[in-house]
Protein backbone atom coordinates (compact mmCIF):
# COMPACT_ATOMS: atom_id res chain seq x y z
CA UNK A 1 0.00 0.00 0.00
CA UNK A 2 1.68 3.55 -0.88
CA UNK A 3 1.82 5.79 1.54
CA UNK A 4 1.98 9.68 0.42
CA UNK A 5 3.54 10.93 3.64
CA UNK A 6 6.04 8.61 4.27
CA UNK A 7 7.10 8.91 0.51
CA UNK A 8 7.95 12.74 1.24
CA UNK A 9 9.47 12.34 4.20
CA UNK A 10 12.15 9.71 2.16
CA UNK A 11 12.69 12.39 0.18
CA UNK A 12 13.23 15.25 1.94
CA UNK A 13 16.12 12.94 3.72
CA UNK A 14 17.89 12.26 0.83
CA UNK A 15 18.10 15.88 -0.27
CA UNK A 16 19.12 17.06 2.73
CA UNK A 17 21.97 13.66 2.62
CA UNK A 18 22.95 15.30 -0.85
CA UNK A 19 23.32 18.81 0.31
CA UNK A 20 25.47 17.99 3.12
CA UNK A 21 27.54 16.04 0.83
CA UNK A 22 28.43 19.24 -1.23
CA UNK A 23 28.54 21.01 1.57
CA UNK A 24 31.59 19.24 2.35
CA UNK A 25 33.03 18.38 -0.77
CA UNK A 26 32.83 22.67 -1.28
CA UNK A 27 34.15 22.24 1.82
CA UNK A 28 37.07 20.54 1.20
CA UNK A 29 37.89 21.97 -2.41
CA UNK A 30 38.26 25.18 -0.32
CA UNK A 31 40.65 23.89 2.00
CA UNK A 32 42.89 22.74 -0.43
CA UNK A 33 42.55 25.94 -2.49
CA UNK A 34 43.72 27.43 0.48
CA UNK A 35 46.49 25.67 1.06
CA UNK A 36 47.86 25.40 -2.52
CA UNK A 37 47.16 29.40 -3.66
CA UNK A 38 47.75 30.36 -6.97
CA UNK A 39 51.45 32.00 -7.95
CA UNK A 40 49.86 34.49 -9.60
CA UNK A 41 48.64 37.74 -7.66
CA UNK A 42 46.92 40.48 -8.76
CA UNK A 43 47.46 44.40 -7.32
CA UNK A 44 46.33 47.53 -8.53
CA UNK A 45 49.60 48.95 -8.43
CA UNK A 46 52.91 46.96 -8.72
CA UNK A 47 55.69 47.02 -6.54
CA UNK A 48 58.88 48.02 -6.34
CA UNK A 49 61.40 45.56 -5.52
CA UNK A 50 64.69 45.43 -4.89
CA UNK A 51 65.69 41.61 -5.35
CA UNK A 52 69.62 42.53 -4.41
CA UNK A 53 67.91 43.23 -0.70
CA UNK A 54 65.34 41.25 -1.35
CA UNK A 55 63.13 43.99 -0.26
CA UNK A 56 59.52 44.64 -2.19
CA UNK A 57 57.39 47.54 -1.17
CA UNK A 58 54.16 47.80 -1.63
CA UNK A 59 52.04 51.19 -2.11
CA UNK A 60 48.71 50.17 -2.41
CA UNK A 61 46.02 51.56 -0.59
CA UNK A 62 44.71 49.31 1.96
CA UNK A 63 40.81 49.75 2.87
CA UNK A 64 40.04 49.98 6.14
CA UNK A 65 36.36 48.17 5.53
CA UNK A 66 38.18 44.98 4.90
CA UNK A 67 40.47 45.45 7.45
CA UNK A 68 37.81 45.86 9.71
CA UNK A 69 35.84 43.20 8.43
CA UNK A 70 38.53 40.54 8.85
CA UNK A 71 40.81 39.71 11.42
CA UNK A 72 43.50 41.45 12.05
CA UNK A 73 45.92 38.80 11.72
CA UNK A 74 44.47 37.01 9.06
CA UNK A 75 44.40 40.34 6.97
CA UNK A 76 48.30 41.04 7.52
CA UNK A 77 48.81 37.08 7.30
CA UNK A 78 47.13 37.10 3.90
CA UNK A 79 49.03 40.38 2.74
CA UNK A 80 52.69 39.05 4.22
CA UNK A 81 51.97 35.88 1.53
CA UNK A 82 50.89 38.25 -1.40
CA UNK A 83 53.60 40.10 -1.15
CA UNK A 84 55.76 37.24 -0.61
CA UNK A 85 54.35 35.57 -3.60
CA UNK A 86 55.00 38.64 -5.75
CA UNK A 87 58.95 38.52 -4.70
CA UNK A 88 59.77 35.14 -5.07
CA UNK A 89 58.15 35.83 -8.40
CA UNK A 90 60.96 38.59 -9.07
CA UNK A 91 63.37 36.09 -7.84
CA UNK A 92 62.87 33.64 -10.39
CA UNK A 93 62.92 35.61 -12.86
CA UNK A 94 66.96 35.86 -12.81
CA UNK A 95 69.02 33.37 -14.36
CA UNK A 96 69.74 30.30 -11.80
CA UNK A 97 72.61 27.36 -11.80
CA UNK A 98 72.48 24.34 -9.82
CA UNK A 99 74.94 23.72 -7.43
CA UNK A 100 75.33 20.31 -5.23
CA UNK A 101 71.89 19.69 -6.32
CA UNK A 102 70.44 23.12 -4.91
CA UNK A 103 69.40 25.53 -7.50
CA UNK A 104 70.80 28.70 -7.01
CA UNK A 105 70.05 32.39 -8.63
CA UNK A 106 72.83 35.12 -8.40
CA UNK A 107 71.18 38.38 -6.96
CA UNK A 108 71.52 41.51 -8.69
CA UNK A 109 73.46 44.46 -7.48
CA UNK A 110 71.52 46.45 -4.68
CA UNK A 111 70.01 49.77 -5.48
CA UNK A 112 68.70 50.80 -1.79
CA UNK A 113 71.42 51.71 0.61
CA UNK A 114 70.41 50.62 3.78
CA UNK A 115 72.23 52.10 7.00
CA UNK A 116 74.24 50.54 9.06
CA UNK A 117 76.08 51.63 11.98
CA UNK A 118 80.19 50.60 11.27
CA UNK A 119 81.68 50.75 7.49
CA UNK A 120 81.70 47.10 5.67
CA UNK A 121 84.45 45.06 6.44
CA UNK A 122 87.38 45.98 4.30
CA UNK A 123 88.62 42.23 1.82
CA UNK A 124 91.46 41.07 2.81
CA UNK A 125 94.78 42.09 0.98
CA UNK A 126 96.34 39.37 0.15
CA UNK A 127 99.22 37.76 1.31
CA UNK A 128 103.39 38.34 0.05
CA UNK A 129 102.60 34.76 -1.06
CA UNK A 130 99.64 35.19 -2.80
CA UNK A 131 100.65 38.14 -4.38
CA UNK A 132 103.69 36.36 -5.66
CA UNK A 133 101.46 33.06 -7.31
CA UNK A 134 99.23 35.83 -9.19
CA UNK A 135 102.48 37.23 -10.63
CA UNK A 136 103.95 33.30 -11.66
CA UNK A 137 100.63 32.01 -12.37
CA UNK A 138 101.12 29.37 -9.76
CA UNK A 139 97.59 27.84 -8.89
CA UNK A 140 96.43 26.23 -5.36
CA UNK A 141 96.35 22.48 -5.94
CA UNK A 142 93.89 20.91 -3.74
CA UNK A 143 95.03 17.69 -1.73
CA UNK A 144 93.47 15.05 -0.42
CA UNK A 145 93.25 15.15 3.63
CA UNK A 146 94.32 11.20 3.23
CA UNK A 147 97.82 9.73 2.39
CA UNK A 148 99.35 6.15 2.39
CA UNK A 149 101.55 5.59 5.17
CA UNK A 150 104.32 3.61 4.14
CA UNK A 151 105.24 2.22 7.66
CA UNK A 152 101.69 1.16 9.10
CA UNK A 153 100.00 0.29 5.68
CA UNK A 154 97.67 2.35 6.07
CA UNK A 155 95.62 5.59 5.10
CA UNK A 156 95.56 8.52 7.46
CA UNK A 157 95.19 12.32 7.52
CA UNK A 158 98.20 14.55 5.81
CA UNK A 159 98.62 16.98 8.72
CA UNK A 160 97.48 16.90 12.48
CA UNK A 161 97.28 13.89 15.25
CA UNK A 162 98.29 10.66 13.28
CA UNK A 163 99.08 12.16 10.43
CA UNK A 164 101.03 9.96 7.64
CA UNK A 165 104.82 9.34 7.73
CA UNK A 166 105.59 10.97 11.19
CA UNK A 167 109.22 10.97 11.79
CA UNK A 168 108.45 12.66 15.56
CA UNK A 169 107.39 8.90 16.28
CA UNK A 170 110.81 6.66 15.28
CA UNK A 171 112.26 4.81 18.24
CA UNK A 172 115.47 4.92 16.47
CA UNK A 173 117.11 7.89 14.94
CA UNK A 174 120.18 8.08 13.06
CA UNK A 175 123.24 10.34 14.06
CA UNK A 176 125.15 12.49 11.68
CA UNK A 177 128.16 12.32 11.60
CA UNK A 178 129.25 15.90 12.08
CA UNK A 179 126.90 15.96 15.32
CA UNK A 180 127.85 15.84 18.51
CA UNK A 181 127.45 12.07 19.86
CA UNK A 182 126.31 12.79 23.51
CA UNK A 183 123.96 15.30 22.14
CA UNK A 184 120.42 14.47 22.39
CA UNK A 185 118.92 14.16 18.96
CA UNK A 186 114.76 13.48 19.90
CA UNK A 187 115.58 16.91 21.78
CA UNK A 188 117.17 18.38 18.69
CA UNK A 189 114.23 16.90 16.58
CA UNK A 190 111.39 18.32 19.06
CA UNK A 191 113.41 21.90 19.61
CA UNK A 192 113.74 21.99 16.11
CA UNK A 193 110.00 21.98 15.22
CA UNK A 194 109.43 24.49 18.47
CA UNK A 195 111.68 26.74 15.95
CA UNK A 196 109.55 26.07 12.65
CA UNK A 197 105.78 26.46 14.39
CA UNK A 198 107.40 29.71 16.06
CA UNK A 199 108.70 30.91 12.88
CA UNK A 200 105.45 30.17 10.65
CA UNK A 201 103.88 32.54 13.69
CA UNK A 202 106.09 35.12 13.01
CA UNK A 203 105.61 35.72 9.60
CA UNK A 204 101.63 35.55 9.93
CA UNK A 205 101.68 38.20 12.10
CA UNK A 206 104.63 40.17 9.77
CA UNK A 207 101.69 39.75 6.77
CA UNK A 208 98.99 41.09 8.94
CA UNK A 209 101.06 43.85 10.22
CA UNK A 210 102.50 44.32 6.21
CA UNK A 211 98.65 44.43 5.31
CA UNK A 212 97.55 47.09 7.75
CA UNK A 213 100.94 48.90 7.16
CA UNK A 214 101.90 49.22 10.77
CA UNK A 215 105.06 47.93 12.70
CA UNK A 216 105.83 44.25 13.09
CA UNK A 217 104.30 43.97 16.54
CA UNK A 218 107.48 42.26 18.36
CA UNK A 219 108.33 41.70 22.01
CA UNK A 220 111.86 41.06 23.37
CA UNK A 221 114.03 40.77 20.86
CA UNK A 222 113.47 40.19 17.27
CA UNK A 223 115.46 36.84 15.26
CA UNK A 224 118.44 39.08 13.61
CA UNK A 225 121.75 38.95 13.09
CA UNK A 226 122.60 42.12 15.01
CA UNK A 227 120.39 44.09 17.74
CA UNK A 228 120.39 47.54 18.28
CA UNK A 229 120.41 49.66 20.99
CA UNK A 230 116.76 50.89 21.23
CA UNK A 231 116.03 47.25 20.77
CA UNK A 232 117.96 46.18 23.39
CA UNK A 233 116.65 48.63 25.33
CA UNK A 234 113.23 47.83 24.90
CA UNK A 235 113.64 44.11 25.44
CA UNK A 236 115.34 45.18 29.11
CA UNK A 237 111.91 47.22 29.32
CA UNK A 238 109.83 43.95 28.41
CA UNK A 239 111.43 42.01 30.94
CA UNK A 240 111.28 44.16 34.04
CA UNK A 241 107.12 44.90 33.61
CA UNK A 242 107.01 41.60 33.13
CA UNK A 243 106.69 41.47 36.58
CA UNK A 244 103.26 40.95 39.31
CA UNK A 245 103.93 44.62 39.98
CA UNK A 246 104.55 45.58 36.54
CA UNK A 247 108.15 46.42 37.28
CA UNK A 248 107.46 48.81 39.79
CA UNK A 249 109.46 47.56 42.32
CA UNK A 250 112.51 46.85 39.86
CA UNK A 251 115.38 48.26 40.97
CA UNK A 252 117.62 50.35 37.38
CA UNK A 253 120.93 49.88 36.12
CA UNK A 254 123.43 52.49 37.06
CA UNK A 255 123.10 55.57 33.98
CA UNK A 256 120.27 53.82 33.01
CA UNK A 257 117.72 55.59 30.07
CA UNK A 258 114.13 55.76 30.86
CA UNK A 259 112.57 53.62 28.00
CA UNK A 260 110.96 55.48 24.61
CA UNK A 261 107.65 56.03 24.07
CA UNK A 262 106.24 54.24 27.25
CA UNK A 263 103.48 56.77 27.79
CA UNK A 264 99.82 55.81 29.27
CA UNK A 265 98.05 54.58 26.23
CA UNK A 266 95.15 56.74 24.82
CA UNK A 267 91.83 56.55 25.56
CA UNK A 268 88.72 56.49 23.39
CA UNK A 269 84.95 57.22 24.27
CA UNK A 270 82.79 53.86 23.82
CA UNK A 271 80.67 54.14 19.71
CA UNK A 272 77.05 53.83 22.18
CA UNK A 273 77.28 55.28 25.57
CA UNK A 274 76.04 58.89 27.09
CA UNK A 275 74.74 61.09 24.70
CA UNK A 276 74.01 64.19 26.63
CA UNK A 277 78.02 64.29 26.84
CA UNK A 278 78.52 63.89 22.88
CA UNK A 279 75.84 66.79 22.71
CA UNK A 280 77.71 68.77 25.28
CA UNK A 281 81.09 68.65 23.44
CA UNK A 282 79.58 68.93 19.97
CA UNK A 283 77.91 72.22 21.47
CA UNK A 284 81.11 73.31 22.61
CA UNK A 285 83.01 72.78 19.73
CA UNK A 286 80.75 74.69 17.49
CA UNK A 287 80.28 77.33 20.10
CA UNK A 288 83.84 78.27 19.92
CA UNK A 289 84.21 77.80 16.00
CA UNK A 290 81.24 80.07 15.48
CA UNK A 291 83.09 82.81 17.65
CA UNK A 292 85.26 85.65 15.85
CA UNK A 293 87.05 86.68 19.03
CA UNK A 294 89.40 83.18 20.33
CA UNK A 295 88.45 82.07 23.47
CA UNK A 296 91.32 83.09 26.33
CA UNK A 297 92.47 81.31 29.10
CA UNK A 298 93.46 83.32 31.75
CA UNK A 299 95.79 80.95 33.74
CA UNK A 300 97.77 80.17 30.62
CA UNK A 301 97.86 83.90 30.52
CA UNK A 302 98.62 84.50 33.71
CA UNK A 303 101.40 82.01 33.82
CA UNK A 304 102.79 82.97 30.37
CA UNK A 305 103.25 86.39 31.32
CA UNK A 306 105.01 85.78 35.21
CA UNK A 307 107.50 83.18 33.12
CA UNK A 308 108.07 86.11 31.08
CA UNK A 309 109.13 88.65 33.92
CA UNK A 310 110.94 86.11 35.39
CA UNK A 311 113.20 85.65 33.06
CA UNK A 312 113.42 89.33 32.08
CA UNK A 313 114.92 89.56 35.85
CA UNK A 314 117.29 86.91 35.10
CA UNK A 315 118.71 88.53 32.07
CA UNK A 316 119.24 92.10 33.75
CA UNK A 317 120.65 90.53 36.65
CA UNK A 318 123.52 88.97 34.48
CA UNK A 319 124.12 92.03 32.70
CA UNK A 320 124.34 93.98 36.32
CA UNK A 321 126.76 91.29 37.38
CA UNK A 322 128.86 91.61 33.90
CA UNK A 323 128.82 95.19 33.92
CA UNK A 324 130.66 95.40 37.68
CA UNK A 325 133.48 92.97 36.96
CA UNK A 326 134.19 94.55 34.02
CA UNK A 327 134.41 98.37 35.85
CA UNK A 328 136.41 96.47 38.62
CA UNK A 329 139.25 95.64 36.11
CA UNK A 330 139.60 98.46 34.46
CA UNK A 331 140.64 100.28 37.94
CA UNK A 332 142.98 97.79 38.71
CA UNK A 333 145.24 98.56 35.49
CA UNK A 334 145.03 101.89 36.14
CA UNK A 335 146.54 101.90 39.47
CA UNK A 336 149.26 98.67 38.51
CA UNK A 337 151.84 100.69 35.95
CA UNK A 338 154.41 98.62 34.24
CA UNK A 339 157.04 101.12 35.64
CA UNK A 340 156.22 101.71 39.03
CA UNK A 341 153.77 102.34 41.67
CA UNK A 342 151.65 105.25 42.68
CA UNK A 343 148.96 107.02 41.23
CA UNK A 344 149.75 106.87 37.42
CA UNK A 345 153.84 106.74 37.84
CA UNK A 346 156.23 108.50 35.55
CA UNK A 347 157.57 105.22 34.55
CA UNK A 348 154.41 103.58 34.38
CA UNK A 349 152.18 103.05 31.01
CA UNK A 350 150.12 106.05 32.91
CA UNK A 351 152.71 108.88 32.27
CA UNK A 352 153.81 111.13 29.60
CA UNK A 353 157.31 109.79 27.80
CA UNK A 354 159.91 112.81 27.29
CA UNK A 355 162.24 112.28 24.24
CA UNK A 356 166.18 112.64 23.82
CA UNK A 357 167.70 115.64 24.17
CA UNK A 358 168.20 117.61 20.90
CA UNK A 359 165.60 115.98 19.40
CA UNK A 360 162.97 118.65 20.56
Amino acid sequence: MFDPASHVLRCEMTNMAACSVEELLAKAEQEEAEKLKSISVQKELDLEFDVGNLLACDKNRIESRDFREQRKEDFLRALARDNTQLLINEIWKLPTERIAEVIVAKLPEQTTRLPREKPPPKPRPPTRWEQFAKLKGIQNKKKTNLVWDETAKEWRRRWGYKRANDNTKDWLVEVPETADPNEDQFARRTKAKKERVAKNELNRLKNIARAQKIKTPGVGLLPKAQQSKDELAKAVNVAKTSTASVGRFQDRLPKEKPPKNSGKKRKFEPLIGDFSTEKKKQLELLKLMSSKTPKLDITKAVNTQMRQEDREEAAARRRKGAGGKGRKGSMAGRGKGKGGKGKGGKAGGGGKRRGKPGKH
